[in-house]
C-alpha cells in the first residue's frame, strides 16, 4: 500500500480478550481450527471455479467500494453480527467451497474456524487478506481480481482507500454520481461516513446535507450547545440496510 511514512502519529497498545469482538460464547468453539490458507494465484483459481462462494466479511461500507469478482455480501453492521447470519446465508450451500476474505486476513481467522465448527467442510480463506493478495498478484505478475478500492482506516480522511483496480463500483450517497472516496461530516455533531464526490463535497461544505451545512456555519457557541445531550456514536451510511443518520433528521439520499 502507498504510505508517506506518516499515516499514523500515535501508536497505541492494548490487551484484548479476544482480537476481534466476535460475541461467540460456545466453550467447545475451537479457534484454531480454520480454514485452509489460499495464495493469490490460488484465489484466482477459485474465482474461475463454479464450485467456490466468496464470502466478504468486512463491513457494508468496505464492501460497497471494492469486492472481489461476485463475492457475497454479508449485511450487518459489526462482526458479531455477521458470524451467525453467514452461517445462516450458506446453509444451502454446504457442498460448496466457501471462501471467506477480509482486510488483512484477521477476521477470517476467526470466520473461517466458525464455519467449520457450524458444519462446513469446504473453507478457505485469503492469507493476508486483500492487502496480501494484491502485493502478492502484481509482484507475480498474475491478474488482480479484486475490483474497485479496498477501504482501509488512515489518520487522514482522504487516504481512506487503497486503490487495486481502476473501475469505480460505488456511487456518491448524495447525488448518485460515480465515486468512491469516503469522508466524514464536516459537522461536529454528525460526522457521518459517507461517500462524497467533489461536486457535492464543494456544494455541500464537505458535510452530509444541507442541514448539517447549516449548523457547522454557526457560531462555536451554538454548535456546542446544539450538540449537547445529543446521541453522537460512530454513525455510518448504511446503503445495503438503507439506514442514515436519523440524529439530525439527515434526508435518505436514495429516496
Amino acid at each position: 500500500m502507498d504510505d508517506d511514512g506518516k499515516s499514523f502519529w500515535v501508536l497505541r497498545m492494548k490487551v484484548r480478550d479476544r482480537i476481534v469482538a466476535d460475541g461467540i460464547d460456545d466453550p467447545h468453539f475451537d479457534a484454531s481450527n480454520v480454514g485452509e490458507y489460499l495464495q493469490a494465484a490460488e484465489v484466482n483459481a477459485m474465482l474461475d471455479d463454479p464450485d467456490a462462494l466468496f464470502i466478504d466479511m468486512r463491513n457494508h461500507y468496505e464492501y460497497e467500494v471494492g469486492h472481489f469478482e461476485n463475492a457475497l455480501e454479508i449485511p450487518a453492521d459489526t462482526f458479531r453480527e455477521q458470524l451467525p447470519k453467514a452461517v445462516e446465508m450458506m446453509q444451502a450451500h454446504k457442498d460448496k467451497k466457501i471462501v471467506m476474505y477480509c482486510t488483512g486476513g484477521i477476521r477470517c481467522e476467526k470466520a473461517s474456524a466458525w464455519m467449520k465448527h457450524n458444519g462446513f467442510n469446504k473453507v478457505w480463506h485469503i492469507e493476508g487478506g486483500i492487502i496480501e493478495y494484491a502485493r502478492k498478484a502484481r509482484e507475480q505478475g498474475l491478474p488482480v481480481r479484486f475490483i474497485g478500492k479496498n477501504f482501509v482506516f488512515d489518520a487522514f480522511p482522504q487516504r481512506m482507500g487503497e486503490r487495486i483496480s481502476d473501475e469505480i463500483i460505488a456511487h456518491c450517497h448524495q447525488c448518485g454520481a460515480p465515486c468512491d472516496s469516503h469522508t466524514n461530516c464536516k459537522n461536529d455533531g454528525c460526522h457521518l461516513l459517507f461517500i462524497q464526490c467533489p461536486v457535492c463535497a464543494e456544494k455541500y461544505k464537505g458535510c452530509c446535507s444541507e442541514i448539517c451545512c447549516e449548523e457547522s456555519a454557526l457560531p462555536p457557541e451554538e454548535q456546542r450547545r446544539r450538540r449537547a445531550g445529543r446521541e453522537n456514536g460512530n454513525k455510518i451510511f448504511n446503503k445495503s440496510r438503507g439506514r442514515l443518520n436519523t440524529t439530525l433528521g439527515i434526508p435518505d439520499p436514495t429516496e
